[in-house]
């Protein structure tokens, strides 16, 4: 059993049941092309449900089956469904163009793998499509308010601006938030936040 399926695997939702906050204000912004969304690394499914509540059609990737089966559950009780799937991202074959947005929220990965995920991202957005994200920064470790240990499993700005540099850029931040999401994000942060939509 991985790290996370242990994680997952009780009956409290140890991230909260609510959406995070950027990805709630954001989503209200977007015009998306069509209604097809996949949310990645998306644990115990607070994200997903939300977009589902939106109206929209969305598939939830995840390595740990019980953070599936409390996504599950979770849209059940908001009266929603959302595809899940239990997926190594180490493992994805990218479709091309084959999302109308891609959501990421507090994914944190090896270097090697960020980069694979990336280009696969950028592979898999359709035209007019959006990938939405927000994690913790490089400068998050004196926060202790969450996220990974080890720095090279926190991003740089760099990351985004240079991966998705042909692609208009909604928004980009990088700088202190407060979170306070279950268990494990709680308090004053150091994020990055990225709002990119495809080019027709």
């Amino acid at each position: 059993m991985n790290q996370w399926n242990e994680r997952f695997n009780q009956d409290r939702y140890v991230y909260g049941t609510e959406p995070n906050e950027f990805l709630a204000g954001i989503q209200n912004k977007l015009k998306l092309p069509g209604d097809e969304v996949l949310a990645i690394a998306e644990g115990e499914g607070r994200n997903a449900a939300f977009l589902a509540e939106q109206g929209l059609i969305v598939t939830a990737w995840d390595y740990a089956e019980s953070g599936l089966i409390k996504t599950d559950k979770l849209a059940k009780t908001k009266g929603v469904s959302v595809n899940t799937k239990l997926i190594d991202l180490k493992d994805v074959d990218w479709k091309q163009e084959n999302w109308d947005e891609i959501v990421c929220i507090f994914g944190h990965f090896p270097k090697k793998l960020r980069t694979k995920t990336f280009q696969g991202v950028k592979e898999a957005v359709k035209p007019g499509g959006y990938f939405i994200t927000e994690v913790y920064s490089h400068y998050q470790l004196p926060y202790k308010s969450g996220g990974p240990k080890d720095l090279g499993m926190l991003y740089r700005p760099e990351e985004f601006l240079d991966t998705f540099s042909d692609w208009h850029i909604i928004h980009f931040f990088i700088g202190e938030v407060v979170r306070h999401e279950g268990e494990f994000h709680n308090g004053l942060s150091h994020v990055i936040q990225f709002a990119g939509l495809k080019p027709l």
